[in-house]
């Protein structure tokens, strides 16, 4: 079987070879799935997408609807300021593609920015403050996806956004918890004070919190689309305020952004096909390159102590690669055909010993918790289906808001390698690959991925840093075995990521008996305090039509599955 490969941008395949691939897939016996699903990080987010559906949305519309309102009752996690990658699959033609809304670096960005005189890492600078924003990408993706895939006007998919902002949501522990961590950076920012704080301090759970600037910023998206954002009064409002707070954001930064159509990563396995999300994000090239490590192997029969070490080593040296290759391919040469070899990870697997852990060779680093970013999944009854995982990076992101905007500033910048070898927020380490230049767009570990298991299919992703691609590995494989969807999301978790050299583990994951023997065979153990992700996830049996949704219990999210007649609003039976 060839090697998987990742291509430039996704293009539809002509009508002859769409007919064979229908007649002779598993799909061909496929059922449409009994109702629409959608699960996401936010009650009222699941719920916008909803109303969107009801009102002869499809699954692309439910998609701008509910990122729109993430922006607005989850501002911790993602935003109009921040980015992402929405991951699509149209059923009328199959046609699959990831739209990359990542943020790229100002054109006045330089590979030391962030470093002093000595050539040391400058704490905190690529963190707080306009410094640490690239220039946003989630509205240019909104608009993409509404006026290319999308059946509805943005008037309509932006609207439930729009109310929330406008007339405001009530304030709950988990905004709390995140404005608390944050507090330093957002009272640094006046209009972001203003706007997510009451004088001064995190709101009191239960108040009403109003965006009245960032509805206005919505309004004049859903009335001109991508220009009212990357140009104009609103592009003026940023770029001035960017400036008179140090930083170097220009008009032309705005007006240049494009979104991207890149191919998906995708892999084929014993009747298994994984489609993921590809460079500038790393989260498809690994866990392709993991689940061909495990193949090679296999892990039938093994028990929970040799299953998690397989899982670590296998783990270990993916992300190693991560550190050493990857990177934005339209800037610099990835070798991609190498890192995605099938030979080349049948040997790396082979090389792992059972009975001891491998060193990683760079010095344990710090590593952040991964509470930030968002995740999403919706499936429509027409077969259309999405995936989308989007961020700000750390929690409020920069903690800066240009007055007049209402929209929060992501410090993505962080995601870059500040120094060769240098680690960022969650610990990761890179590469030149992975240096800043102007233009760039920086590595991700953001993972929205279709998992296809015979006639099963799985759309999830989750939150978490760089701890994101582990749990997605562990969810395709619980996939696998067949966990029902609500115990899936829920299961504890364990991840390792090369540097620092250490598996991190939620509490309960494993036994103490599991983690002693670990530790005989030289593994670092950290048993964490608090647990970590929030995957959303949706399932569709495509022989029965049964379709099922899970929200992860460590969030906030909702999970809803409801039905209307299919191209137009009918009644709603949810639950």
């Amino acid at each position: 079987m060839a090697d998987p490969v990742v291509t430039g941008v996704s293009r539809k395949a002509p009508a002859w070879s769409l007919f064979v691939l229908w007649l002779f897939s598993a799909g061909a016996m496929a059922t449409l799935p009994r109702g629409h699903a959608i699960a996401s990080a936010h009650p009222l987010a699941t719920e916008a997408g909803r109303l969107v559906i009801e009102a002869g949305g499809n699954a692309f519309d439910a998609a701008v609807a509910v990122s729109a309102a993430l922006a607005v009752v989850e501002p911790y996690g993602s935003g109009l300021g921040g980015g992402g990658f929405w991951l699509l699959h149209r059923a009328s033609d199959r046609h699959e593609v990831m739209i990359d809304g990542r943020e790229r670096a100002p054109a006045a960005a330089t590979a030391d920015m962030y470093l002093d005189a000595n050539g040391q890492v400058i704490n905190g600078a690529s963190i707080d403050g306009v410094l640490a924003a690239g220039i946003p990408g989630a509205p240019a993706a909104l608009v993409h996806i509404a006026e290319h895939y999308g059946r509805l006007p943005l008037a309509v998919s932006l609207q439930p956004a729009i109310i929330l902002a406008r007339d405001g949501f009530p304030v709950d522990e988990a905004y709390r918890r995140m404005a608390e961590w944050r507090l330093a950076a957002l009272r640094a920012s006046p209009a972001a004070a203003a706007q997510f704080l009451v004088g001064g301090d995190v709101p009191p759970a239960g108040h009403r919190l109003r965006q009245p600037d960032l509805a206005k910023t919505l309004e004049a998206i859903a009335s001109a689309g991508m220009r009212a954002f990357y140009e104009g009064e609103i592009a003026r409002h940023l770029v001035d305020g960017v400036r008179a707070h140090g930083g170097i954001w220009t008009l032309e930064d705005l007006r240049d952004y494009r979104v991207v159509e890149r191919a998906p990563v995708e892999l084929r396995l014993q009747g298994k096909r994984l489609v993921s999300a590809s460079l500038p994000s790393s989260g498809g090239v690994l866990l392709a390159q993991m689940l061909m490590m495990l193949d090679a192997r296999g892990t039938a029969g093994l028990g929970v102590a040799d299953r998690t070490h397989l899982l670590v080593e296998v783990m270990r040296r993916a992300y190693a690669d991560r550190a050493r290759y990857l990177g934005d391919s339209d800037h610099v040469h990835v070798p991609l055909a190498r890192v995605l070899s099938r030979g080349r990870a049948q040997r790396r697997a082979q090389q792992i010993d059972m009975a001891r852990a491998t060193p990683s060779t760079r010095e344990a680093l710090a590593v952040g918790e991964g509470q930030d970013t968002s995740h999403f999944s919706i499936l429509d009854r027409e077969g259309n289906r999405v995936a989308a995982t989007l961020s700000v990076n750390y929690p409020f992101g920069s903690g800066f808001v240009a007055a007049g905007t209402g929209v929060l500033l992501n410090d993505e910048m962080d995601d870059f390698s500040a120094r060769p070898g240098s680690a960022n927020v969650y610990g990761l380490v890179g590469n030149d690959a992975n240096a800043i230049a102007p233009g760039k767009r920086m590595l991700s570990s953001m993972s929205p991925t279709f998992y296809e298991h015979g006639d099963v299919v799985t759309i999830l992703g989750t939150p978490g840093g760089s701890r994101i691609i582990s749990q997605v590995l562990l969810g395709l494989l619980d996939a696998d075995s067949g966990l029902p969807l609500s115990e899936l999301v829920a299961k504890g978790r364990f991840h390792h990521q090369y540097l620092p050299d250490r598996i991190d583990v939620e509490p309960g994951a494993l036994d103490e008996s599991v983690l002693a023997e670990l530790q005989r065979r030289g593994h670092t153990i950290r048993r964490l305090e608090q647990p970590y992700g929030n995957m959303q996830a949706v399932r569709w049996d495509r022989r029965s039509g049964a379709v099922d949704a899970a929200a992860d219990p460590r969030g906030i999210g909702q999970a809803v599955l409801f039905h209307t007649e299919i191209g137009r609003a009918g009644s709603v039976q949810g639950r």
